[in-house]
């Protein structure tokens, strides 16, 4: 379909945020705000971040806008709106372009987000492009740079399980996980949790989408500290440990793209967090400590002694494939 019959297909009929003056169908985007504003945009490349072999296309819609929705989530922001630019090669079809969108949409819904503007194109390499704003109290954002000495180490959810259902989608056996393979295909990004925690008058937090190692040496050098995790405290599900007792403890650290958050805390608010964890039924684990240091770094504690834990998930345009 042309470019003109999409946009009729796909615009809203209605908008989910009251700030929005002029949404789909002009020049661009407007809306109006009293907050402090969040941007992010996340790029997706089939056959480096994504395959239509192991998803179809609807799942490809809800994880790209996901990993922007976990982005907005990791400073602490409300999404509200996001614009899309795409790639398409030739082989696509007009189904599988509105399952994309669709896609998103199942997402964009939980989140109270709107869809507001984008561009398509036609090229050699499909390309999703996702542009993500979001709201924020002023002076409320969550940096990687703020975790202090004497901070608690928390994790929402269970890692390592989006590697898993990589696992069952890339070598399927005789059976497969749904459990694994929906963690991996419809992550839950914790937007509605971060920014739920306004009352906390200091909290650091990173998205777990590269890895937890790497996430952990990003927070250790922005915030100038040492990070202590106690390995045994890591949270993995029964799912992932039963079917891959061998790798799910490296898969928890280095996996990427759960999704989930990392953060520190002051030890006095550590019950505040609880409370809004129980509040939307959401696991959190508390697995170390920060100390100060002069040299930034992670250490990873174990009955088996300690180590350096390096950034050893996924590396930007250092690696030429990415999880499909």
């Amino acid at each position: 379909m042309e470019e003109f019959e999409l946009i009729r297909k796909i615009i809203p009929t209605y908008y989910r945020q009251p700030s929005v003056v002029k949404g789909v169908g002009d020049d661009a985007f407007v809306f109006r705000s009293s907050e402090d504003i969040v941007f992010t945009t996340d790029t997706m490349v089939e056959e480096v971040h994504f395959s239509r072999k192991t998803m179809d296309t609807h799942a490809v819609g809800y994880r790209a806008l996901a990993a922007n929705v976990s982005d907005l989530a990791a400073m602490g922001s409300r999404p509200a709106f996001y614009s899309v630019s795409l790639v398409l090669t030739p082989d696509w079809t007009d189904e599988e372009i509105i399952a994309l969108y669709d896609g998103m949409e199942q997402l964009a819904g939980k989140h109270s987000m709107d869809l507001v503007g984008g561009d398509t194109v036609s090229g050699s390499q499909t390309v999703v492009a996702i542009t993500a704003h979001g709201y924020l109290p002023p002076d409320k954002g969550r940096y990687r740079s703020d975790a202090e000495d004497g901070d608690v180490i928390f994790v929402t959810g269970t890692l390592g399980d989006s590697r898993g259902g990589l696992e069952e989608l890339m070598n399927p056996g005789e059976s497969v996980s749904g459990h694994l393979i929906a963690r991996h295909r419809y992550p839950e990004p914790k937007a509605e949790f971060a920014a739920g925690l306004t009352s906390l008058s200091r909290l650091c937090l990173n998205d777990i989408s590269d890895g937890i190692a790497s996430e952990a040496n990003e927070i250790a050098t922005a915030s100038g500290v040492r990070l202590h995790l106690q390995k045994e405290k890591v949270p993995v599900s029964e799912e992932l440990r039963n079917r891959y007792p061998d790798q799910a403890g490296e898969w928890a650290l280095s996996g990427g793209e759960d999704f989930e958050l990392l953060g520190t805390v002051a030890p006095g608010e550590k019950e505040a967090l609880l409370e809004k964890a129980r509040e939307l039924d959401i696991r959190l684990t508390f697995i170390g400590t920060v100390s100060a240091s002069d040299l930034p770094e992670v250490l990873l504690h174990s009955p088996q002694g300690t180590e350096t834990l390096q950034p050893t998930g996924y590396t930007h345009l250092k690696e030429r494939r990415k999880r499909l």
